[in-house]
């Protein structure tokens, strides 16, 4: 029912026009989470320090129903930090249905290294987690932050404030003026579609 594309949306090489902090004035970010056009969840976001050099809290809770009955429990916990404009480390907790995830990536003279329970993996020094909140990175190699996985995807910017990423996902962002994250669209393996709106 729930695949690792959707576990991607849980929830980005700089683009011309775009400072840094696309943070939002009041400092919090929160989505309603919806699958076919239920609600299913919340993806809250807070952001601390300096807009160049933020600290921010990712939490995600969903759950999804078979009627009365829950059939998928989905939460997400992130700490993701930059500093200067550069992406400096991210460590995240999930517990996917039971399924328990651990990732803790952080930048390195060499690269970024990211550690999970199954091992260690580098990557490039422009390696950036799919985090979708700062669009700046949608032009980078990226990480799913859940996993850990370095994804295969492609991004492209279809309209003033529009990207699409494609390949191991299939996700649309938007962003306002300001370059602050404000919706999300994606479809799913199993056909269904997953949407964020502003709360």
């Amino acid at each position: 029912m729930i695949d690792r594309r959707f576990l991607l949306a849980a929830g980005l090489a700089a683009l011309p026009g775009l400072a840094f902090a696309a943070t939002p004035a009041n400092r919090r970010l929160v989505f309603k989470v919806l699958r076919n056009g239920t609600q299913i969840g919340e993806h809250q976001m807070s952001f601390a320090g300096d807009p160049a050099s933020p600290t921010v809290t990712t939490d995600v809770r969903m759950t999804v129903k078979l009627g009365p009955v829950p059939v998928f429990r989905y939460r997400h916990h992130a700490v993701e930090r930059w500093t200067g404009g550069r992406f400096v480390s991210l460590e995240t907790t999930t517990d996917s249905n039971g399924k328990a995830e651990r990732v803790s990536a952080r930048r390195t003279d060499g690269g970024v290294v990211i550690e999970t329970v199954k091992g260690r993996t580098s990557g490039s020094a422009g390696l950036r987690p799919f985090t979708h909140w700062n669009p700046e990175v949608l032009s980078g190699p990226l990480f799913n932050p859940q996993g850990g996985k370095i994804l295969k995807v492609t991004v492209r910017r279809v309209g003033a404030n529009h990207w699409a990423v494609r390949g191991e996902a299939e996700i649309d962002n938007w962003y306002d003026e300001a370059g602050v994250w404000t919706a999300l669209k994606g479809k799913l393996e199993d056909g269904s579609r997953i949407e964020y709106r502003r709360a």
